[in-house]
């Protein structure tokens, strides 16, 4: 019998293809046929999988971020049960930032995919409900975090997450070497340090860290 194929590993290859353009040559060459190249196989043979060029990038999108999203459950999954919410938003913000291969591959996904979005209203509507899900994530945190003592009272929720969102635009001056990544790590700490104040418990806010200085690489783009 012929061998059947599974055609969502088939997609996520040549998913994988386009991630690896984008991150070596940039978007601008995100083309059909380039992917096709990278991934080994026809232009005919990428056409069957996604009809147009807008269909391949929103799925390797959404699978860049579905990785993201792994990466950042297996590290809270590596904390304290409860785990502290100072270190689940640490690991949140170190995985958005290109301190290791793997991030550095849907980092740098995620902005080309922004870029495109800028002048694609259907791109821009996929990626602004994307960012948004994403700041309601951590909102939701830093108000429970509030709620439970770990934050001051004082605070307000919605601009601490602003706050802590503006950590990832330390991204270019990481990937064009004007910061080292340890640096970016020292910033990220230190605000979270700021922002956790003193929460019920032994510990207190400020004093409590993850025991990880640096997010390790998990896993290549191949």
């Amino acid at each position: 019998m012929p061998k059947q194929v599974d055609h969502r590993e088939r997609r996520e290859t040549i998913a994988r293809a386009l991630w690896r353009v984008v991150e070596q040559r940039g978007i601008a060459h995100a083309s059909v046929r380039e992917v096709a190249q990278e991934a080994g196989i026809s232009h005919g043979a990428v056409q069957h999988y996604f009809a147009t060029r807008e269909e391949m990038l929103a799925f390797a999108m959404d699978l860049a971020s579905e990785r993201t999203s792994r990466r950042v459950a297996e590290g809270v999954s590596e904390l304290g049960d409860p785990p502290h919410p100072r270190d689940v938003l640490r690991v949140m913000l170190t995985e958005m930032l290109p301190l290791h291969p793997d991030a550095r591959v849907t980092s740098r996904m995620s902005a080309a995919y922004v870029l495109e979005a800028l002048h694609d209203a259907t791109i821009h509507a996929r990626v602004r409900d994307g960012l948004a899900h994403g700041r309601d994530l951590v909102e939701g945190i830093v108000r429970q975090a509030i709620d439970d003592g770990h934050i001051g009272p004082d605070r307000d929720p919605a601009t601490e997450t602003n706050l802590l969102l503006t950590l990832t635009g330390l991204t270019p001056l990481i990937e064009l070497g004007v910061i080292e990544p340890q640096d970016a790590l020292t910033a990220v700490d230190q605000h979270l340090d700021r922002l956790f104040t003193g929460p019920p418990g032994p510990e207190g806010g400020g004093a409590h860290r993850s025991s990880v200085t640096s997010p390790g690489p998990r896993g290549g783009t191949r």
